[in-house]
């Protein structure tokens, strides 16, 4: 059976004829062997055909169709083309080797090619790409490694998809710095209280606040210069009159040592540097906001923006993030923990980052773990969906959120939560309607109140009978105003029809003096008419009277039956008691 081999270059499509490959070995090592020598090699292997690529977006094209399993028409038609045609009913001759088994399912199943991808055949291809440009014969030396080079480039260029809005390294960057500039200013704004204390000991205790102690002393400098009039300018700062003017009277009597002009200098440079990094931590933290709702919209609005970018920088990158289980989710930053209790055989770890999220402090100690583990589920949830949506929306992490809070509502009332279904349902809904979004969100919020009192319904029977009893009033109280009102309006049609009634006979009098006889009957037919009105009106007014009536009867025989309920119970107390008196009389006689 003959053998042809498909090879993908950079330049284009070459295909192979292998024959006679008894003279290099049947088996892999063999052929190995003897790949590496072009005279054994080359009478063996030779060129069948070739088709150039047009350009470097058409190579591109082709590329990403191979490197997907794709069968492209050129390929296709290339193919065909210089491979011996095989007859209907009837098994080939020939097999074509390539190099992945995707592309060679491919293309046997729409060109019915039998395809073969194995060691054998890879060694074959091994050889070919070695001598490829040998056996290119019109190739200048260079063009090969300039279009592989160039191919290269735009292949991995296309696959990384890079947009600028959407790069994770920022985020991790960012809160690395935020967590490292938390320390080294609270550590800053210890020294400059130690510092400052031997000047002025006494403002430790009256401002707890390191940033507004730094800003304090650098206005205060010397304390001895402290006087009435700077009270107003330690009102902006402080925000108090009250410790303003305490402040001013611990300098009067502080027991501090004085300091020189030199040292207050160093001081209030070292006070300026330390305001200088709380406002740049405080811009920076709104930058990593900004960044986690571009990046992961959804987790931060479910966990946090601090909470979410600990987690993407702990697991390397969203996409990192996105792969991880729920469960690995959970435990993601007590890794030493969890190993130490497999190796003592303890208890392993509940929570690790999640731990620093709102809800998790909210929920009871009994209810921790559990709450840890389904906000863990809901995180890899919102995660996945930032790092393969396309268009970036916030609806899916707010959605579940409102579910954590359901859930914690269960744990501690015994709420019943919505289903996830239904929520998804609405998230996807608010998403698609952006522009609607707020007149969207309303609805979907009380159908969701209306859902969780059906559920807490089920749960209290008394709750069902208030709220079953209320409507019914309300519903009898309406029904009886609207027939009073529609008895009105049929009132007032039985009069106007009367006084038309009336006219027309006025008219019908002057008519039949003065017009012909098809006038006067017209007036009789519209005078029946009328009558007929009239009568159809008597009678729905009788019927409403009939209904008024029987709902009156009803209510005064339903007081009838209750004061009667109590007259009997009353008189059976009375019938009980004058038998015991008889009872009691007959006794009495007998003794």
């Amino acid at each position: 059976m003959a053998l042809y081999l498909l090879h993908e270059s950079a330049s284009g499509f070459a295909l192979f004829h292998a024959h006679g490959l008894d003279e290099i070995g049947q088996n892999t090592e063999a052929v190995r062997n003897s790949v590496s020598d072009l005279n054994r090699f080359g009478k063996v292997v030779q060129l069948a055909a070739f088709l150039p690529f047009e350009s470097a977006l058409d190579a591109l094209k082709q590329c990403n169709a191979v490197s997907e399993g794709l069968l492209t028409d050129e390929l296709r038609s290339f193919l065909e083309l210089n491979l011996p045609k095989v007859k209907e009913g009837k098994k080939a001759k020939f097999s074509l080797g390539v190099a992945d088994p995707k592309i060679g399912s491919q293309i046997a199943e729409l060109t019915k090619i039998p395809c073969q991808s194995n060691e054998f055949v890879g060694e074959l291809l091994r050889g070919v790409r070695l001598h490829f440009d040998r056996f290119m014969k019109d190739l200048k030396p260079g063009d090969l490694e300039k279009a592989q080079l160039g191919l290269g480039h735009s292949y991995s260029r296309a696959k990384v998809k890079f947009n600028v809005n959407r790069v994770d390294n920022m985020v991790i960057q960012a809160i690395f710095l935020l967590d490292t500039l938390d320390k080294d200013i609270n550590s800053f704004a210890m020294r400059v209280r130690e510092w400052y204390s031997w000047h002025f000991p006494e403002l430790v205790k009256i401002i707890n606040d390191n940033y507004l102690y730094a800003k304090v002393a650098k206005y205060i400098e010397d304390k001895s210069k402290l006087a009435e009039d700077k009270i107003p300018g330690l009102t902006d700062i402080v925000g108090d009159e009250d410790k303003a003017k305490e402040i001013v009277e611990a300098a009067k009597a502080s027991m501090g040592q004085d300091l020189s002009p030199v040292d207050l200098i160093n001081v209030q440079q070292f006070a300026q540097r330390v305001m200088d990094l709380s406002e740049y931590r405080r811009k920076l933290y709104d930058y990593l906001v900004t960044k986690m709702n571009d990046i992961a919209p959804n987790l931060a609005s479910l966990i946090g923006e601090v909470v979410g970018a600990r987690l993407i920088s702990h697991a390397g990158s969203l996409t990192n993030l996105a792969k991880c289980p729920s469960s690995t989710l959970q435990i993601l930053g007590a890794e030493k923990a969890l190993f130490r209790a497999l190796k003592t055989r303890g208890n392993t770890p509940k929570y690790g980052l999640i731990f620093h999220s709102s809800f998790i402090g909210r929920a009871s100690a009994r209810n921790k773990g559990r709450m840890a583990r389904y906000l863990a589920n809901k995180c890899s949830i919102a995660s996945r969906i930032d790092c393969f949506s396309e268009s970036g929306t916030s609806a899916f992490g707010e959605k579940l959120r409102e579910q954590v809070e359901e859930r914690l509502d269960f744990y501690d009332k015994g709420v019943a939560p919505r289903k996830n279904i239904d929520v998804m349902k609405s998230a996807i809904e608010s998403a698609q309607n952006k522009d609607t979004q707020m007149e969207t969100e309303v609805p979907v919020e009380v159908s969701s109140k209306k859902s969780k009192k059906k559920k807490s319904k089920g749960s209290a029977d008394e709750g069902e009978d208030m709220v079953v009893d209320k409507p019914t009033e309300i519903t009898n109280g309406g029904a009886l105003e609207d027939h009073k009102s529609e008895k009105k309006k049929k009132k007032k049609e039985k009069k106007k029809l009367g006084q038309e009634m009336e006219l027309q006979d006025e008219e019908g009098g002057g008519d039949r003096a003065t017009t012909n006889g098809g006038a006067g009957e017209d007036h009789k037919s519209e005078k029946k008419k009328k009558k007929k009105e009239k009568r159809k009106l008597d009678q729905e007014m009788d019927e409403d009277g009939a209904i008024g009536v029987e709902n009156e009867q009803q209510e005064t025989t339903k007081k009838k039956k209750k004061e009667k309920r109590d007259d009997g119970e009353v008189y059976e107390n009375d019938k009980e008691t004058k038998k015991k008196k008889k009872k009691k009389s007959k006794s009495a006689d007998g003794e």
